[in-house]
């Protein structure tokens, strides 16, 4: 998947919500807010959440996973935004059962500011440079984890990854450091229970 067809997926996620009827409805940040930290006190979810704020839109060209130095990395608003994050589920009494994050170190980063402990797991990674086949191997696997995870009440597990990613695996559009309350729908599939904004801006 190319650098042009990454933008047209974003863009086409983009408009498809604005266009929904519904989308203003949505609740106050509040209230979606109380409701998303409800539920991973009741636990069964994944808290998926795209990494913090990163100046610009792709990674320069040549790239390491190895080297942060060759990568975007997060701005001082986004360590702030990470730390805040962290410190909001410490005061709710929230602690993950487990803490997994894309290999670039944004996300790394991130979820290290946020909660201390962070496992690299390249099935959050981003399709920036996958082949087709693969990435859709990661987001097969992301589905099943996640199947996992709503079997086992009382604990979550947090995932940091990419907006692409959160993108094709629920359908929908993040701002960064945004969290996503997954669960299972009735038909076994992926889908957004709730949203945990961030609280740094």
């Amino acid at each position: 998947m190319d650098r042009r067809q990454l933008l047209a997926l974003s863009c086409a996620v983009s408009a498809t919500l604005a266009s929904r009827v519904g989308f203003a409805e949505s609740p106050p940040p509040a209230a979606a807010g109380a409701e998303a930290l409800a539920l991973l006190k009741r636990g069964g979810v994944v808290l998926a959440m795209r990494h913090a704020r990163a100046p610009g839109t792709f990674d320069p060209p040549g790239f390491k996973l190895g080297e942060c130095s060759t990568q975007r990395n997060l701005s001082e608003d986004g360590r702030h935004q990470a730390r805040a994050l962290g410190q909001r589920l410490k005061a709710a009494g929230l602690t993950p059962a487990q803490v997994r994050s894309s290999p670039w170190c944004r996300c790394m980063d991130t979820a290290t500011l946020a909660f201390g402990r962070v496992q690299a797991w390249p099935a959050l990674g981003s399709p920036e440079g996958v082949d087709a086949a693969t990435y859709a191997q990661s987001l097969d696997t992301l589905r099943r984890s996640l199947a996992e995870a709503a079997r086992r009440p009382g604990e979550f597990e947090v995932w940091v990854t990419h907006m692409f990613v959160l993108s094709a695996l629920v359908n929908t559009d993040t701002a960064s450091a945004e969290g996503l309350v997954l669960g299972l729908d009735a038909k076994g599939q992926p889908t957004v229970l709730a949203r945990l904004e961030t609280p740094y801006r």
